[in-house]
């Protein structure tokens, strides 16, 4: 995977963003060195390898001005996948905010091989609800974007041009303009949110008809990024587990080293697709 992500100039997210999972996903499942169950798992990151955006816990490289992105990417992208053998593949990118559309035309325009279940997990586009159909219309299953952290603490984990609210927006549009699409979202724990805001954040969450959540434990990539305010425990982990099911979650991935595109949900989200088993979520158009 390494190798053929580095002939056709290719970025993951597991790299970029030193995910602790690494060694895991692409081994299969079995961590470095170890015996894997053959699911091998990389979420390529489209756009280029730098963010417009400065979030305070991510390790992704940022600039005002990063490079045009390439076109043959999505070309490339698609060769990837399909060199892999895989049935499922997760799509993320930087934030663009210098590209008009903040980079959902490059999103669209990379077409996989029929038969392989595609998870788009991307940028709010600032808002743009046109950046966000215009992806949701494409080929993809799975429309994933991380709320991040709790209301109370967005301006301190996030960059200012992302919120709360604007998350949300994102996520129940692209619930609403495709039939049978399934949205997903994740909450990073151990920034000083209480329980009660990420009880909310949940509660939130399912208002707007998000089907799958993640939760984990955030780390500190380097001392220039937000400090951890509490490590969770995994009984705690269980608990919201537990709570964001019976708060209708089709599926809740929860623990320490859980991350937005861990492969912890992916046979289930397959799953999933496959049989759109969706159940509506109460007050949610």
């Amino acid at each position: 995977m390494r190798e053929s992500l580095g002939e056709l100039k290719l970025n993951t997210v597991c790299v970029e963003a030193q995910c602790p999972n690494i060694g895991e996903c692409w081994n299969g499942g079995g961590g470095a060195g170890g015996e894997g169950d053959g699911i091998a798992t990389a979420t390529i990151m489209v756009l280029g390898d730098t963010c417009t955006r400065g979030c305070r816990f991510c390790a992704v490289k940022t600039s005002n001005k990063p490079l045009p992105p390439d076109p043959m990417e999505p070309l490339n992208t698609a060769l990837a996948v399909a060199s892999w053998g895989v049935d499922y593949v997760v799509l993320t990118s930087v934030d663009r905010d210098d590209l008009p559309d903040g980079g959902s035309g490059h999103f669209a325009q990379t077409e996989l091989k029929p038969g392989i279940l595609v998870e788009c997990l991307t940028s709010d586009f600032r808002g743009d609800l046109e950046a966000v159909s215009s992806l949701a219309d494409s080929n993809l299953d799975v429309f994933a974007h991380d709320i991040e952290t709790v209301r109370s603490l967005q301006r301190i984990v996030r960059d200012p041009r992302a919120g709360y609210e604007q998350s949300l927006a994102v996520l129940k549009h692209a619930k609403i303009c495709k039939e049978g699409m399934i949205t997903k979202s994740s909450i990073m724990l151990g920034l000083g949110e209480t329980d009660e805001e990420v009880k909310q954040a949940m509660i939130d969450l399912r208002a707007v008809g998000v089907d799958i959540l993640t939760l984990g434990q955030y780390l500190q990539p380097t001392e220039k990024y937000l400090t951890v305010r509490e490590y969770v425990t995994p009984e705690k982990f269980q608990f919201w587990k537990e709570y964001g099911e019976s708060l209708g979650f089709c599926y809740v991935a929860s623990g320490p080293l859980v991350r937005s595109s861990y492969r912890a949900g992916e046979l289930f989200v397959e799953n999933l697709v496959r049989n759109k088993k969706i159940k509506p979520a109460s007050g949610s158009s």
